[in-house]
């Protein structure tokens, strides 16, 4: 089945490949590329104007391709959510397997949060869609998937039996890098700064709960 999103998205032919040149590694990247741009396309729709008054219309309208090539990728809106949300956790589920190899120290901890800080510039559009979309997230799977995810890296953050101040303080840590997303985008100042900063005040949480435990 050929792609119908080619021509609209101004990719050239397997036959006119450089000589030496794949086609059919070529023709992957081509869809690539449109599935990133169907995907970014609706995730800004979605944050706009709300998941539910977003159609597949309006997609590939703003894509300027047809319907028909809109389906070759993603049959339904739920689709590109799925896939977006699959994007988010691949590297969350990374970093929870890592910290599943690694020792339940304190350094640890702070290396957990020092990577999932890093992965979160990448996905601050999708974090903006879910906090200004919540209802629609908790009513479709992606909702609890996600929630999934970050009850098991809070687990990898704090003790299964320290006080419920102390996990409150790791949860805390994890949402304060979520929200910093949000709070700190109309504050002046350099974005790797606040995000440093962001950083810096849930490592800390975490690290008030970690000596909470008497563990060095």
């Amino acid at each position: 089945m050929s792609d119908p999103t080619a021509d609209a998205t101004g990719a050239t032919d397997a036959t006119d490949v450089p000589h030496g040149a794949p086609a059919p590694t070529a023709k992957r990247q081509r869809r690539g590329d449109t599935r990133q741009r169907i995907q970014d396309v609706a995730l800004e729709l979605f944050a706009d104007q709300g998941y539910e008054k977003t159609s597949l219309r309006e997609i590939a309208e703003r894509l300027d391709v047809t319907k028909a090539a809109l389906y070759y990728h993603f049959k339904t809106k739920e689709d590109i959510l799925i896939s977006l949300f699959q994007d988010l956790q691949r590297p969350i589920d990374e970093l929870i397997d890592w910290a599943g190899t690694q020792p339940r120290t304190l350094d640890t901890k702070r290396e957990i949060l020092r990577r999932y800080s890093v992965a979160l510039v990448d996905v601050a559009p999708l974090f903006r869609f879910m906090q200004e979309n919540q209802a629609t997230v908790r009513e479709l799977s992606v909702g609890e998937t996600f929630k999934d995810r970050m009850l098991r890296l809070i687990d990898s953050i704090k003790e299964p039996d320290a006080a419920l101040t102390d996990q409150v303080r790791c949860t805390s840590a994890l949402f304060t890098m979520h929200a910093g997303m949000f709070v700190l985008r109309d504050v002046e100042g350099d974005p790797e700064e606040k995000r440093k900063a962001v950083l810096e005040v849930a490592i800390d949480l975490v690290t008030q709960a970690h000596r909470g435990t008497g563990d060095a």
